[in-house]
């Protein structure tokens, strides 16, 4: 097992890590002495010189090490980082020597390995060699050592609750909780939002984790945001309307488009649906219905509001728009309890909807399943699918966990490196993921109510249920096209590129969402 960039093995307990720890104090502090003359950097307190000098041991030289590691591999470089990444930084100093970490009557033996390995190893139990089968995410968003400490210990912490050890992956996350964290940067953010995470898996009632939160109008607004905010939520969207309007220019005798939406919750996605109707209507108007279903999540309240505003933008673009909200049962939808025409051309838009449906790991019924069978019983001329990319619903706990932070790393950079009008917006946001990633690590059962996938299984999905890929006509030049003038500033980290039948979105490598279109 491994914390940070070391390998545990059991041992059998020599010193107990009181005892120990108060040797390497005494031990420590004549040999110090004049390092402490040193200038330790003006933010570490009096509490976090003695933890490193704790840390360091009977070998002043990795006090040294730690500083000199932190000008060079720092989030800012030449500047000394907070307190907690200086105490991880002497962690990841450490030479060949080993120290003791004791939990109740266990100890393990700890040896550094190259903080490029795969993050899981095999575990000794005895005579019993257990496997794990998590292995690191590699990704090419740039990350300081700290951070790769820190996100090393979080998965170990996993690793942990994954095999029962409960006390181990308790005691990982109480030190870690010691550490300061400043949340002002995206990594400092990303390493909180797990910490919490993890604790309510550990101990739900002393740290409650999101549940009910997921499905109240401050969530839902933060969800909002962060489709208007990130290009590549955006991009899907984007991608999804010119899919619709494609399939209407096959069937050149109609203007006619009927959009059904299970989860009519991106205002934006249909106001350029009806901006670019209104540039390509001839002397015909043009005319979309738009039907959405109410649930739980969607009240017909508010769908009724968002109704309201749509029409205001068609009646000043000149498209006609006809607004429907249906509360029907997944077993009751039909062609006819959804007001479908012959004359119209029948879209339907799954935009972000299926990663939250129950699946067949979880329940009988399969509502996932249920909802593609009736949407294929629709008969219609066009479906637009659009999820985030990762791994996060039937993967091991520890998978799980690696994912979140590869996917949520990537994506808090990515909303970092956008200029904000709004910091407000971009806060809300951020609180959003937060929830979302805490759901999606802390929770089991149906409260776990985050479970995406990759674009591999739902391509799966969606062909047991008898789809099948629609090519793409648009490109990537013309998806790149559209981000080259994304709002506020433009960013070439920010790339599409057409996959497998699907629109990849990604930040500096990493795909955050992919689109597809099928029939």
């Amino acid at each position: 097992m491994t914390m940070g960039s070391f390998v545990f093995v059991k041992k059998p307990l020599s010193h107990s890590l009181s005892s120990l720890s108060s040797l390497i104090t005494k031990q420590s502090t004549r040999r110090l002495s004049s390092m402490e003359r040193s200038a330790w950097p003006k933010s570490l307190s009096s509490s976090g010189k003695r933890a490193i000098q704790e840390l360091c041991g009977q070998n002043p030289k990795k006090l040294r090490d730690a500083f000199d590691a932190h000008s060079q591999t720092g989030d800012h470089p030449r500047q000394p980082l907070f307190a907690g990444d200086l105490i991880v930084s002497v962690l990841g100093s450490f030479s060949t020597n080993t120290q003791s970490l004791s939990s109740g009557a266990e100890s393990y033996e700890v040896s550094q390995v190259p903080s490029n390995a795969c993050v899981m190893s095999g575990v000794s139990k005895g005579s019993e060699s257990i496997k794990s089968p998590f292995k690191r995410v590699k990704t090419p968003v740039e990350r300081s050592s700290v951070s790769i400490l820190c996100e090393q210990s979080l998965v170990e912490a996993a690793t942990a609750i994954y095999e029962g050890r409960v006390d181990v992956a308790s005691e990982i996350l109480r030190r870690l909780s010691a550490l300061p964290n400043p949340m002002s940067n995206s990594k400092q953010k990303l390493m909180g939002y797990m910490l919490s995470a993890l604790k309510s898996r550990v101990s739900p009632v002393d740290y409650p984790p999101p549940v009910a939160e997921l499905f109240t109008e401050e969530h839902l607004l933060s969800a909002w945001s962060i489709y208007d905010l990130s290009p590549c939520f955006a991009a899907g969207f984007m991608a999804a309307n010119n899919a619709i309007l494609e399939a209407a220019l096959e069937r050149p005798p109609t203007n006619k488009i009927h959009v059904i939406d299970f989860d009519t919750g991106r205002e934006r996605q249909y106001s350029h649906l009806l901006r670019t109707l209104s540039k390509r209507q001839a002397a015909n108007q043009s005319t979309l219905k738009i039907t959405t279903l109410a649930d739980s999540f969607n009240g017909e309240e508010r769908l009724r509001m968002l109704g309201d505003r749509l029409s205001l933008l068609a009646a000043e673009r000149g498209v006609r728009l006809v607004f429907n909200i249906v509360s029907q049962k997944l077993s009751e939808l039909s062609r006819d309890s959804l007001g479908c025409e012959p004359d119209e051309v029948l879209a339907v838009n799954l935009a972000f909807k299926l990663y939250r449906m129950p699946d067949e790991s979880m329940s009988v019924e399969n509502s996932r399943d249920e909802l593609l069978r009736r949407v294929k019983s629709l008969a219609p001329r066009v479906v637009t699918l659009v999820e985030k990319e990762m791994n996060g619903n039937t993967a091991p706990f520890p998978m799980r966990v690696g994912e979140a932070l590869a996917y949520y790393g990537a994506l808090l950079e990515s909303m970092e490196s956008t200029e904000w009008r709004d910091y407000s917006e971009r806060d809300r946001a951020q609180e959003g993921l937060s929830r979302k990633l805490g759901n999606s690590v802390a929770c089991e059962g149906r409260d776990r109510v985050e479970r995406c996938e990759v674009f591999g299984k739902w391509r799966a999905r969606m062909g047991m249920a008898g789809f099948q890929l629609k090519p793409l006509r648009y490109t990537a030049k013309w998806i790149n096209s559209w981000l080259y003038r994304w709002p506020p500033t433009w960013d070439p980290r920010f790339a599409a590129k057409e996959e497998n039948g699907g629109f990849c979105f990604s930040w500096r490598g990493r795909i955050l969402t992919v689109a597809s279109v099928w029939h």
